[in-house]
């Protein structure tokens, strides 16, 4: 659920609307995103799962704490696509330039920092790369469908700030949690 509100108004949403607006085919925009978003995020997760594994301890996890709560003032800051790092329809077709386009704009995204987060704070592999793919499906699929109309509708601003706060509420109860390992 976090990394869905995260999602909402993110550069890679404003990249399927602009893939779904070019090309017109949203099933192989939709498996291109589905792919590359589960690639992006299982080596997202398996790094927050190693790092856990290798720096376990109060002060890891208070740092953790503190990387949700800069996420929350990540989430209330818009984000916006360049023309420049918009890929224009070419000779690979809608799916693979999905594929790719997807899989590099992820890298450093707020989403993929945030699963490198869940990572760390759940050490599951697999149900974070589950959750967090599903996550930004739920937020992108729509977003490919209906497009421009979709974005017009939702208050991207509430979006973003109840999603912040989810990021803070979690960064607090994991620092308590850290503090009071550290006593």
């Amino acid at each position: 659920m976090l990394v869905a509100l995260a999602e909402i108004g993110d550069k890679t949403q404003l990249l399927a609307i602009v893939l779904a607006a070019r090309f017109g085919r949203p099933l192989p925009i939709i498996a291109g995103m589905a792919l590359a978003t589960l690639a992006n995020h299982a080596a997202a997760a398996w790094l927050g799962t190693l790092a856990a594994s290798s720096l376990d301890g109060p002060a890891f996890r208070l740092a953790l704490a503190m990387g949700f709560i800069a996420m929350a003032a990540w989430t209330l800051v818009p984000d916006r696509l360049d023309d420049e790092a918009t890929p224009q329809p070419g000779r690979h077709g809608a799916f693979a330039t999905t594929l790719v386009a997807f899989f590099f704009v992820e890298m450093g995204d707020k989403t993929q920092v945030a699963t490198v987060a869940l990572g760390a704070q759940y050490e599951q592999l697999l149900w974070v790369t589950a959750g967090t793919t599903l996550g930004m499906m739920i937020a992108n699929v729509p977003a490919v469908l209906l497009g421009q109309a979709l974005v017009r509708k939702i208050p991207l601003g509430v979006v973003r700030s109840v999603a912040a706060a989810m990021f803070l509420l979690t960064g607090l109860w994991l620092g308590a949690n850290a503090i009071a390992l550290m006593r």
